[in-house]
């Protein structure tokens, strides 16, 4: 747990049941606005599954799945998704999807192992969207093209918020910077990867940082990503800068998904390539799926934004610790 950050003069600009009402502007607007943009279909989508079908996103290979048995099936262990991004791509395949048409789902995990803080929370909601691209689409312009669909809806979405809540005035830039995290690792070698990102952040006030989970020059990885899902060199965040923590706040990871070139390269890479015998990678390595793009956008986390709350639990229920709710309540921020 870190410390809970209140700005110096903050105070919520509306009330808890104000609150709830513009979470739902938000939400659904937002929504529309990116089925349009990309294309996208609303299906439902998995709560958990299971370990074996290779299909939970293993994040950064350390998170601890929450799981449990299922009596009726002799205690058969399922776990809760960290996150749809194998699924997405195996139900385009099996629903009929075609090149250009894609999906979205709502996805809820819950993150056990997450450190909590303003900006994140054991309870996770997004969208998890994906959609069918032809292999010769898998490029740096096609990623860059999508990436601005997307920016594109959250310009919109600020500009509906801002027209229907007085306080809230717009800060996005009219177009989003894309940078790679070699780019950023050469411009400030010795600053750490956030640092990194808040004066990229700071600068241009929304950036795309590309290439997320290889090895850099220095040997480090920026972040980690799972070797099985986004190709490396074809992914990226899309982060703003957030004022009201001044902070650089991600909104969106995304990105082209491997092909078998790619995936085999990235297993190895990872250390882990016995994984491509399980179901989902060797599905892929047997041309029995498409090649998509897609990703995650958190649900709490751009309404935190669009609100311009100090706190994700302004806009969303989960559990803090005791001392953070105490603090909370003395400063008056109301965690719901």
């Amino acid at each position: 747990m870190k410390e809970l950050l209140i700005p110096e003069g903050y105070l919520p600009q509306m009330s808890v049941r104000e609150t709830e009402i513009g979470i739902k502007y938000v939400k659904d607007y937002f929504e529309r606005v990116l089925a349009k943009e990309l294309n996208l279909t609303r299906v439902s989508a998995p709560l958990f599954v299971t370990p074996e079908s290779g299909l939970n996103d293993n994040l950064n290979g350390v998170e601890r799945p929450v799981s449990f048995g299922i009596r009726e099936q002799g205690e058969r262990r399922v776990e809760i998704v960290h996150s749809l991004a194998k699924w997405k791509r195996y139900a385009l395949g099996r629903y009929g999807f075609r090149p250009g048409e894609g999906l979205y789902t709502d996805m809820n995990a819950i993150r056990r192992d997450e450190d909590t803080d303003n900006l994140h929370s054991l309870f996770v909601d997004q969208w998890d969207w994906e959609k069918i691209i032809a292999k010769e689409e898998r490029t740096t312009e096609k990623l860059e093209e999508i990436v601005t669909h997307v920016y594109q809806a959250l310009k919109s979405t600020e500009e509906y918020v801002a027209h229907h809540f007085s306080f809230v005035k717009e800060i996005l830039p009219r177009e989003i910077h894309f940078i790679t995290t070699q780019e950023l690792e050469d411009r400030y070698p010795e600053k750490t990867p956030k640092e990194r990102e808040y004066l990229a952040a700071k600068e241009y006030g929304a950036v795309f940082l590309k290439q997320i989970g290889g090895a850099l020059a220095s040997g480090m990885p920026h972040d980690g990503r799972a070797p099985d899902y986004d190709d490396w060199n074809l992914n990226g965040d899309i982060i703003v800068y957030y004022p009201v923590l001044d902070t650089a706040l991600e909104l969106s990871s995304m990105g082209i998904r491997v092909d078998e070139e790619a995936l085999m390269r990235q297993l190895k890479a990872a250390g882990c390539p016995e994984r491509a015998n399980m179901p989902f990678q060797k599905a892929l390595l047997e041309h029995k799926l498409p090649y998509t793009i897609g990703g995650g956008i958190g649900q709490s986390r751009i309404c935190m934004f669009f609100l311009r709350k100090a706190h994700i639990g302004e806009v969303q229920s989960s559990i803090w610790p005791e001392e953070v709710e105490k603090e909370a309540e003395e400063k008056g921020i109301p965690l719901l």
